[in-house]
């Protein structure tokens, strides 16, 4: 479902960046040809290095462009992604972050957001900031392989959302506010969610 949807939106090629039991999902994607994608792979093996060390990884097997979409793989992101690369062209910034208003219904929010700018993304959510925190990491980022090879150290364990925390605090992180809720697959309930959305639909994967 989720490399329909990159098809659906213009994405013909995506990087995987994998660990534990990478093996069946290697196995039913393979190269991605099935999808109209051309797929590379990442592995971390078992030195795993966290969100943000896995892209340096990625750069490292030059599996980077010199800018890309970051997603995660348990995401189902209905959004224009092609509008949120022309808002990331506008701003003129190294990153870009897709919010979603949420005051706290879909998880804890950990954003301010203003003026298509994140004011303030903070996973910790600290006391003095909490109540204007009404926004949520969407889950679709823009990233720069310039930042990847300055800010994420090598062979080194490392997070995305700490790297983003930081370009917040420094004004260098693009915003784009989406009005759609995302779905998740991390729990049952977020997989029974996505696949009461899909039935609606009416659709079927290309397998």
């Amino acid at each position: 479902w989720q490399l329909e949807l990159l098809t659906d939106q213009g994405v013909d090629r995506v990087t995987y960046c994998v660990g534990y039991r990478s093996a069946p999902l290697r196995a039913h994607v393979g190269d991605g040809s099935r999808y109209g994608v051309s797929v590379t792979w990442v592995d971390e093996g078992e030195q795993l290095r966290g969100t943000a060390g896995a892209l340096r990884l990625a750069h490292e097997e030059d599996a980077l462009e010199d800018a890309f979409f970051v997603l995660y793989g348990d995401s189902y992101l209905p959004l224009d992604m092609r509008a949120v690369e022309a808002a990331w062209r506008r701003s003129g910034l190294p990153a870009l972050m897709t919010v979603l208003r949420n005051d706290d219904r879909w998880d804890a929010s950990n954003t301010i957001y203003a003026d298509e700018t994140v004011v303030l993304y903070d996973k910790s959510r600290p006391e003095q900031q909490r109540s204007a925190m009404r926004w949520i990491d969407y889950g679709l980022s823009v990233v720069t392989d310039d930042l990847v090879t300055t800010r994420i150290p090598t062979a080194t364990r490392a997070d995305l959302a700490d790297l983003m925390r930081d370009l917040s605090v420094a004004g260098s992180l693009a915003g784009f506010e989406v009005r759609e809720r995302f779905f998740e697959v991390g729990s049952p309930a977020g997989l029974r969610d996505l696949e009461d959305h899909l039935s609606r639909l009416g659709g079927t994967p290309r397998n």
